[in-house]
């Protein structure tokens, strides 16, 4: 993929006006991503997919897509290495997913043309325990956490620990994760909220689900993000 700029130059408090996308490589394993920037980005959100799933998730990238549409810069990789997929029992090995994502976040923030902007988590399924585990770790480097149809409950006890405004959002029949949603809502002591959506299962595939999801995922970014930034710049 290559770069693809828009414009050159900085714009006082905008950000880089260069629009670019491009695949990258991320130390130290190298775990393969895609990192795409639209012009005056806001914001870098980076993803966290579920199990079984990658950074070529149909649902993921049009979430994505949607985010660069509202000038957040995203990036989607993989948490495992194609060997690794291949033992089930990684998929699901938070510790470990967590770790990947806390040294993607790392780099990210030493990466030429997004260093300098506020990072969101967006979680699905397992993804988003790992997410909340990492923003436990990471501490105020996370500027909000966005769960679609996420297992928050597997980050258990560092939930607490979260300092991220925090977003759960659950489809309104996926029966059980339901419940565990509103569990781990009780144990996180930062800013949060969860959002049922009406007739949507665990995948939103229902006719307009995912269009809920991306709208709340959308606001609670540009609320927690995007006015941070703005903020920032004038101090």
């Amino acid at each position: 993929m290559h770069r693809a700029p828009a414009s050159s130059g900085e714009d006082g408090n905008k950000g880089p006006s260069t629009a670019f996308a491009r695949d990258v490589q991320i130390p130290p394993l190298g775990l393969a991503g895609t990192l795409r920037h639209p012009a005056q980005a806001q914001a870098l959100i980076i993803f966290a997919h579920g199990s079984g799933s990658s950074r070529f998730s149909p649902r993921n990238i049009q979430v994505a897509e949607a985010l660069n549409r509202r000038g957040m810069a995203t990036l989607l990789f993989d948490l495992l290495l194609p060997e690794e997929e291949a033992e089930r029992s990684n998929v699901f090995d938070i510790k470990l997913l967590a770790q990947r994502l806390t040294q993607v976040v790392r780099w990210a923030r030493d990466e030429p043309g997004v260093s300098a902007l506020p990072i969101g988590l967006f979680g699905a399924s397992t993804g988003a325990a790992a997410a909340l585990v990492a923003a436990g770790v990471l501490g105020d480097h996370i500027g909000a956490v966005v769960s679609r149809g996420g297992r928050p409950d597997l980050a258990g006890d560092i939930l607490a620990d979260v300092k991220a405004p925090t977003l759960l959002i659950v489809g309104g029949e996926d029966f059980g994760v339901i419940e565990l949603n509103q569990w781990a809502l009780q144990r996180l002591e930062a800013e949060k909220a969860i959002e049922i959506v009406p007739g949507a299962t665990h995948l939103f595939p229902e006719a307009g689900a995912l269009d809920a999801v991306i709208e709340l995922a959308a606001d609670w970014f540009e609320r927690h993000l995007a006015g941070n930034r703005k903020s920032d710049a004038h101090r």
